[in-house]
């Protein structure tokens, strides 16, 4: 029998895992309520802010709305292609990975098609409806270019904030502590990644560009796109970034995943 091609064999774990969660209506419509109101609260409490002031840090209000639906999309888009890697302790804990281990498919790959993520669904609707609204009142002349340049950086973002829940998981394959500090990563993403960093201090938007790159995921992008005061160079280079980042978060993984030694040490 010849085997199947790895997109037909990604596709039909994909259609199974979500129709195996569309067995229970109630979870499942639940589920993506919780998306929703993740992704609604950012909003709500942007429009507070920005209804009270005209602009935040130099930015206009415009502005600041691309960088929040520019980084609401890619959360979005984040957590339906690689939002189950960063549960992948619970996966070590119960013993999966080493059932991974003897499939002949990558472990990296099991990991993310080990459940369909529904509460993406609440994510990614909001996130689309945010962001076509925030591109369409952006203070920005559209061209073609400009417009394939937004959706690069929109990759780059997707593609950026797998690498820093991959480096991680890396930690969790020996360190079930690694949750917590994963979970307190991306709060310090959701909390600052929405908004100009310019209204932070000096060592806290170094912080954000040097170790913990959230300003690649939207800011710098909306920069260049919007004229804002920031470097048009980091704003071109946001997208490989991204890019460059997942490759060698992908590298420590392959690494880590050879010093694995099962879930009993």
């Amino acid at each position: 029998m010849t085997p199947l091609p790895a997109a037909k064999v990604v596709w039909r774990i994909v259609r199974a895992t979500f129709l195996a969660r569309l067995e229970y209506r109630g979870e499942f419509l639940l589920q993506v309520g919780v998306g929703i109101m993740w992704q609604a609260s950012v909003i709500v409490f942007a429009t507070v802010i920005l209804g009270r002031f005209p602009g935040m840090g130099g930015w206009s209000r415009e502005a600041v709305f691309l960088i929040v639906g520019m980084r609401m999309l890619s959360h979005g888009l984040f957590e339906l292609v690689f939002g189950r890697i960063d549960a992948l302790v619970f996966q070590v804990q119960e013993g999966r990975i080493d059932a991974y281990l003897l499939r002949p498919m990558p472990v990296y790959r099991q990991v993310q098609l080990a459940y369909f993520p529904v509460n993406a669904i609440g994510d990614l609707g909001v996130g689309i409806v945010l962001f076509l609204n925030a591109v369409v009142r952006a203070p920005v002349d559209w061209t073609l270019g400009k417009g394939l340049f937004l959706a690069a950086a929109l990759i780059g973002a997707v593609l950026l904030e797998a690498a820093i829940v991959t480096t991680i998981s890396c930690a969790a394959l020996h360190h079930p502590s690694a949750y917590a500090w994963g979970q307190w990563v991306m709060e310090l993403i959701a909390t600052f990644g929405n908004y100009p960093l310019s209204i932070l201090p000096k060592f806290a938007h170094h912080l954000f560009v040097f170790v913990l790159p959230v300003a690649f995921m939207a800011y710098f992008p909306a920069a260049y796109l919007t004229g804002e005061a920031a470097s048009p160079v980091l704003g071109l280079l946001s997208p490989l970034v991204g890019g460059l980042a997942f490759v060698a978060a992908r590298l420590l993984w392959n690494r880590s995943l050879t010093r694995y030694s099962g879930v009993n040490g």
